[in-house]
């Protein structure tokens, strides 16, 4: 199975980001973790990117905030998918990073998840992964079966509690 790389702007961004680690684990998805930022370490960011491919990695998630240009620049250096997840952070509730992050140049596409959703980038990276891996695609199968059958007990519950009134 291919890998993910999941790539902070700064180790600020862990607690949102470890959101998406869990539902990695909870698939058995194989990762990495890196702090990277497209300003501070734009060599490196760079070199990662061009190296993903060949390092095994088949989804990139890059989370940041503010200006967070890091999906982008790691984007602009490799053909495999990149995730941006922006980052609230600064005075603007995360409008910023989130037009940064969707307001790619054609060419450059970065999938992009709503502020703050990490969750939702690991859910994505796994049906990107799931193309290519029947094993993951029917623990996503069984996964949505699981969130489906916890509705329908929260449904169940309250129509016993509305019942009650």
């Amino acid at each position: 199975m291919k890998k993910v790389a999941v790539i902070m702007g700064s180790d600020s961004d862990f607690p949102v980001v470890q959101k998406a680690i869990k539902v990695l684990k909870d698939y058995e998805i194989p990762f990495e973790v890196h702090v990277m930022s497209a300003h501070r370490t734009p060599a490196e960011a760079s070199a990662f990117a061009k190296g993903a491919a060949g390092a095994g990695f088949g989804v990139i998630i890059a989370a940041a905030g503010m200006a967070a240009h890091l999906a982008g620049v790691l984007a602009a250096e490799t053909t495999i998918p990149v995730i941006g997840i922006p980052i609230a952070s600064g005075g603007l509730g995360g409008l910023d990073a989130l037009l940064a992050t969707v307001q790619m140049p054609s060419g450059i596409p970065v999938a992009t998840v709503a502020v703050g959703g990490a969750a939702n980038a690991a859910h994505l990276a796994a049906q990107i992964l799931a193309l290519s891996d029947e094993k993951l695609a029917v623990r996503l199968i069984e996964g949505k079966e699981k969130m489906k059958n916890e509705v329908l007990a929260k449904d169940q519950k309250m129509q016993e509690t509305v019942a009650q009134l």
